[in-house]
């Protein structure tokens, strides 16, 4: 019976990673995510749902479209895997509970803000703003002490000032790169996506993922800005690296604690 629940855990991961693929298609181009169905972006010919199978028809269709024979991007079936894989490994943690759903919500929220973020430089706030709601859900429900091999928030206190924590810090810093360089350093958006993913992961959180999203952002922005010839002034979306950072604490936080704590007390 598990192995069943954990088959359609991954499935519904590659269903919704079906429909983040919309979002992050659509939404940069100002289009509504409802209608028209999904279509081709090459010549718009509508998409059977034959073809529209998660990560399946990519394989079949030979990573073409049927009408046009225009490639389709790899992203689509990176997006349903990785949304998939993210889902079972929450169910392996959670099994068949609310806090499945809720933590599910959470993933699939920070993918879509991560691929919009890389995209256009933009972290919606229909998606960050509802994913505090969701992150202030997972601390009143105490989730961080029910699956303490996961980062998250073990109270509604925890929650709340976690969100805060992780807005205001990020606005501190944004004030302090104003008086030094009058120009702003980071959007609003990424105060808000750090305050959802402070609510979802409690306030003990923040470090590490600022830490992490960091790190990760000077390795791959130093090069690119050195390359581009407009040194420190290239824009680079830090949602990216925040949302890689927070998935990366939720599942290997406590994994990572004691490691650094066994090592500082040897």
């Amino acid at each position: 019976m598990f192995g069943l629940l954990a088959f359609f855990a991954f499935a519904l991961g590659a269903i919704v990673g079906s429909f983040l693929n919309v979002v992050i298609h659509r939404y940069p181009r100002e289009e509504s995510i409802v209608f028209p169905g999904s279509h081709c972006p090459h010549c718009n010919a509508p998409i059977g749902w034959y073809d529209n199978i998660p990560i399946v028809s990519y394989i079949v269709l030979g990573a073409r479209c049927r009408r046009c024979g225009m490639p389709i991007s790899a992203r689509y079936p990176l997006v349903e895997l990785a949304n998939a894989l993210f889902y079972l490994a929450v169910f392996m943690h959670t099994g068949a509970t609310i806090g499945f759903l809720l933590l599910a919500a959470i993933v699939s929220m920070t993918i879509a803000l991560i691929y919009v973020d890389a995209e256009i430089q933009i972290l919606p706030d229909v998606i960050d703003l509802p994913g505090i709601v969701i992150g202030i859900a997972i601390g009143a429900l105490a989730l961080g002490a029910s699956y303490t091999t996961l980062s998250l928030s073990s109270s509604l206190l925890d929650a709340i000032l976690g969100a805060l924590f992780g807005a205001s810090i990020l606005v501190a810093i944004i004030g302090i790169y104003w008086l030094v360089r009058r120009v702003e350093g980071m959007g609003q958006g990424d105060v808000k996506m750090l305050a959802m993913i402070g609510a979802a992961l409690g306030w003990r959180a923040i470090p590490a993922v600022l830490l992490l999203a960091s790190i990760s952002g000077a390795v791959v922005g130093v090069p690119l800005a050195l390359r581009s010839g407009r040194g420190m002034q290239l824009p680079l979306p830090f949602g990216v690296f925040l949302g890689m950072a927070a998935l990366a604490v939720l599942f290997f936080g406590p994994t990572l604690s004691s490691w650094y704590l066994s090592l500082m007390l040897r």
